[in-house]
């Protein structure tokens, strides 16, 4: 018993962790959050992995795309304002 709470103890002590950020910067993560309660660790998570290398698959839509573009330029795309005509708004 005196070992699990040893090591609940631990991993508690070991998740806490303080970090010097300016006023500024707090404010913009405090705007950035999706709901109040969210943790700052998930909001970097968030972060941190909308930085992180893309998928192969997406890179691989990305070249279809460019190849796209080079090759017939933007015609077989639509504009905000067109999806919105035809959308109704």
């Amino acid at each position: 018993m005196q070992k699990d709470l040893n090591t609940i103890a631990s991993y508690i002590f070991n998740m806490a962790t303080t970090i010097q950020i300016s006023d500024n910067l707090l404010n913009k993560l405090k705007v950035m959050k999706v709901h109040e309660k969210e943790s700052y660790e998930n909001l970097i998570w968030d972060l941190i992995e909308d930085s992180m290398e893309l998928s192969k698959e997406t890179k691989k839509i990305i070249l279809n795309y460019e190849k796209e573009i080079k090759t017939n330029g933007f015609k077989n795309f639509r504009t905000l304002e067109q999806i919105k005509k035809e959308s109704g708004f």
